[in-house]
Order: structure tokens, then sequence, then C-alpha cells
């Protein structure tokens, strides 16, 4: 698919979400309370052309370097910059002028919005393909987002092993997208406009955790997912029995982690601490720790916890000086809900 394409069609055809074909927007009723305080902040103009997917809102994000990969008018940029304070940054970098123009001309607007002394986020005119062109200092980000604009990429592999190498050790990568059920066809891949409604370039979802894990992410931990409507007649027959779902993951660059969820004997305590997530953290959708209780884990689950941001919220009990083989249930269905009671493999830890 030609990149002008993608960029015409967020350009010039989409003025604002009203346009798109698909249910591919969050709502207001799918956020949390903390994030929907952060939308009421920002411009008006920077909200109607937004065409996200998802939400990329981790937790504990105060003080943190983000970059968003595909940042369009913002709205993920402006609503990110609160959560990390005065003293965080946000990167936004995208490839669309219409985009980028509006992004920009709200910075100062947001600054005094948000009561800082000076702005804390920048927008980067380039592509994601190509990440080691923009002059960003390797290895210095703390977290990279994305918000439904991978699958829009002609070279995912690239953008992953772009971010990689712009992560911190122990930072992640925490982005929305959509994927398929399936590989798609060369005809609905080539479709312009279900290109641009984000359906033609989607990832069967397991050639996606192959990718991360050539791109050196080793372990993908899927947080959230959700069946994505086409509301659109034309586009759904043209799509066949495919189904596609939004979902996010999180990939962590760390060094050790295992093919498979393997048992070490450990378990993880959490103690709190973390705004918006008090009494359960949530690492993905199936890790909701509740405070204070004995959690049992794999070694990957312990990496993830211990080599990262969120280690002294938790403490550790054991190490990784026994063996006791893979966890039970560890399987290789898919891993999205369809909502009709088949469903993915039990959780590996």
């Amino acid at each position: 698919m030609n990149i002008q394409v993608v960029k015409d069609y967020y350009g010039k055809t989409l003025q604002t979400s009203a346009d798109l074909k698909t249910e591919a927007c969050c709502t207001p009723d799918d956020m949390p309370g903390y994030v929907k305080r952060t939308l009421s902040n920002i411009h008006d103009e920077v909200l109607a052309k937004y065409y996200g997917c998802g939400l990329v809102t981790p937790v504990a994000l105060e003080g943190a370097r983000i970059l968003d990969l595909g940042s369009g008018s913002g709205r993920d940029v402006y609503a990110l910059a609160q959560l990390v304070g005065a003293k965080g940054e946000v990167v936004g970098i995208d490839m669309t002028a219409e985009q980028l123009a509006v992004a920009r001309a709200h910075v100062e607007w947001h600054r005094q919005k948000f009561g800082f002394k000076k702005s804390n986020v920048q927008f980067l005119d380039g592509y994601i393909e190509k990440l080691g062109a923009l002059g960003l200092k390797p290895a210095s980000f703390d977290i990279i987002v994305s918000n439904c604009v991978i699958n829009l990429s002609t070279d995912k592999l690239a953008v992953l092993k772009g971010a990689y190498d712009l992560l911190k050790p122990g930072g992640e990568m925490y982005f929305a997208d959509v994927y398929a059920d399936r590989r798609l066809s060369e005809e609905v891949r080539k479709d312009p406009v279900l290109y641009g409604e984000c359906l033609g370039g989607a990832l069967y979802w397991n050639d996606f955790v192959t990718l991360a894990k050539q791109a050196g992410f080793a372990d993908p931990r899927l947080v959230t997912d959700r069946p994505l409507g086409v509301t659109d007649e034309a586009l759904r027959a043209k799509l066949g029995p495919a189904k596609f779902f939004s979902a996010t993951y999180r990939l962590f660059k760390l060094d050790g982690l295992e093919p498979l969820c393997e048992d070490h004997g450990q378990a993880v305590i959490y103690k709190g601490g973390i705004p918006h997530a008090e009494d359960v953290f949530v690492l993905d959708k199936h890790h909701a720790i509740e405070r204070g209780k004995v959690f049992p884990v794999c070694g990957n689950t312990w990496r993830m916890l211990a080599d990262t941001r969120f280690a002294g919220h938790f403490e550790f009990i054991g190490d990784f000086s026994r063996h006791y083989g893979i966890f039970a249930g560890c399987g290789t269905l898919m891993p999205f809900d369809t909502g009709g009671g088949g469903g993915a493999a039990a959780s590996c830890c």
C-alpha cells in the first residue's frame, strides 16, 4: 500500500472521527475516570480529529519520558503530558502535515491549561518506520505508545525494531491496534479504504506475536481486547468472514525472558502506592494482582515487575535457583474474546 494513500486518508478524507466507518474509536464509557478528566482539559479541535482505537495510558507515569508513534492531532500526547507531570516529557511523531498542524497549533493553549511553566510536549515530522533518522537518542525513552497506527505501516517489523532501540532497558511499548483472526487476502490488503480504516493493514494476531519477538520483545502481553464492528455494509461485504479486534499489548525491553511461562516457584506481593491502581495492579489480561496478597508468577512476569519502573511497589518471593517446569494451561489459541462462548486459552500463570 502506497504511504501517500494513508497520508491523504488521514489528512484530507477524514475530517472528524465521525467520518470513520468502523467502531474503532473508544468512547468515554470505556475509560477510567482519571483518563476522562485528562481529556476534559484537551482542546476541542484536537479531540475532534482523534482516530485511535484504544487507550494508551498505562499507570506509573510520573516523570516519565514517552514517545507517541503516529501522534496525529495530539490527543494522546496531551493526555499523557498531564500524567507525566511537569518533570516528564511526551514526544509525538507523525507524517501527516494536516494532523501535525492541529497538534502544534495548541501547544501553548495546553501549557496554560495544565499550569506548567514550560511545555512538556513536542511534535516531530517523520515516519515511524524510520525512527533512527529523527535524531532521537537510543535507549532514551521510558515508554513508547501508539494508538491504531502500526497497522497502517508498510514495514511493521521496522517500527517495532526502531521502538526497541529507543527504549531504555526495562522500558515498555504499550500500544493499541487492530488485529485480525486470520491472514487477510491480497485484495483486502490493497483496498485503499479498508487500509485507511485500519482493517486492510491489520496483522493476523499470531503473526504480530512473531514480529514482536523478532524485534526483541520476547514475551508480548495482551492487556485488553474487544471485538471491532464494521458499520459500513459495503466494507463488511469485502471483508468476508474475517473478524477484527482492537487490542492493547505491552512489550517489555528485558534481557533473559524465556519463550514460555516457566515456573521457578516465585511469587510477588503488591504493596500498593501506584496512582490509579491503589488496590489492584493489572499487568495484563491474566494478571490482576491485589494489594497485600501473595501472587504466584512465572519467571517472565517476575522480571516484568522486578526489572522495570514497577519494582519499588512489590515484594519478591523466591529466585531463579530452581525450576519446576512450565505453568499448566499455557496454550496457543487465539487470545481475544470473541463473545461467542468459545475463547482463549487459559492463563499461563
